[in-house]
């Protein structure tokens, strides 16, 4: 079994693409300014040294040997020995409104900011239970399936932001729909669904499909987000505060009379973030409460690590790229 032990440190690849544009404008900053002396082939061939193809070879060397220590960073590991143990705990989706409500800054420094916080905060208390993700706001999507592997989660949740759901609007109802349909049929009992949402233009139908979900024996908690006060919504487009079709400002409030209700309607609790760490001690006592289903053996594996072998094959590429001769740039003269 292969894993990385800091898979969060694999989003340093991100800089690779950058890099590429950069070093390709650069070729064609460089492919002007040899233009402007005359016919480039004649240039090129008055330049001293000068391989073609050498710079884009000693670039290539370059990004393998960064792409090599990232990966060395993040750790590729092996199983190595296995130990069976007996594990116990239930199936937990959160259901997270990523609406463009959720960019409010009435709690510092926005409401999906520390919604996210809010969910890192329970993967850290949780041990054994198995956890997936669903994100909503128009429309509902099933973003990470229920799993143990909490390290990839949270890698995905810090990828999720407004703009994943071109749909705007808070359909909780569905949200509710698709993480019933994400659990396990076959049982009634040993689920949890954490909706976590400022409840705004929440759909009417919500309250009764969380008494479907109740009956399906999953236990519906709700967070709110936000205040009942509220706060005005940036405008990216007018890059302002957004305005109404009467030209007032919009005022974005917690609906927490809509979220109370669904927590009732489901038969768990309601709670209002202020403190991340606190919220989710909260709501990680009460899964833990849950009646526990036996998961079965479970193979918890010594792991073996091999990021000296990355370390060793970007730093033979640093040395190949570094003993590669630069080009030179004296220009040929002609003699008398």
């Amino acid at each position: 079994m292969l894993r990385f032990q800091h898979i969060s440190h694999l989003l340093a690849l991100g800089v690779l693409p950058v890099l590429i544009l950069l070093f390709v404008w650069m070729l064609l900053w460089r492919s002007n300014r040899l233009r402007r002396l005359g016919d480039v082939r004649l240039v090129r061939q008055q330049l001293q040294g000068v391989v073609p193809g050498r710079s884009t070879f000693k670039f290539v060397l370059m990004s393998l040997a960064l792409a090599a220590a990232v990966i060395g960073w993040a750790n590729l590991q092996m199983g190595a020995r296995t130990e069976k143990v007996e594990r116990k705990g239930v199936d937990v989706i959160v259901a997270l409104d990523v609406s463009k409500s959720m960019l409010a800054k009435d709690i510092q420094p926005d409401r999906l900011t520390r919604s996210m916080q809010l969910v890192m905060r329970m993967l850290d208390k949780m041990k054994n239970d198995r956890v997936g993700l669903v994100i909503f706001a128009g429309r509902a999507y099933l973003q990470v399936p229920l799993t143990v592997d909490y390290n990839a989660l949270k890698m995905l949740l810090q990828a999720v932001r407004p703009d994943l759901i071109p749909t705007q609007g808070t359909v909780i109802g569905e949200a509710i729909d698709l993480s019933v349909k994400s659990f396990s049929q076959k049982e009634k009992k040993f689920k949890a669904l954490v909706i976590i949402s400022d409840g705004e233009d929440h759909d009417k139908s919500a309250v009764a499909k969380t008494k479907v979900a109740a009956g399906n024996g999953i236990i519906v908690h709700t967070v709110g987000v936000g205040s009942p006060q509220g706060s005005t919504l940036y405008d990216p487009r007018t890059h302002s505060v957004k305005l109404d079709d009467q030209g007032a400002p919009v005022i974005s409030k917690l609906n927490e009379a809509a979220l109370q209700e669904i927590a009732a309607a489901g038969r768990g609790t309601y709670t209002l973030l202020n403190n991340a760490d606190n919220a989710a001690g909260k709501l990680v006592n009460e899964i833990d409460g849950m009646e526990q289903k036996n998961l079965g053996a479970v193979v918890f594996t010594d792991y073996a690590s091999y990021f000296q072998y990355f370390l060793a094959v970007a730093f033979a590429l640093l040395l190949i790229e570094w003993l590669l001769p630069g080009a030179g740039r004296k220009m040929k003269t002609g003699t008398a």
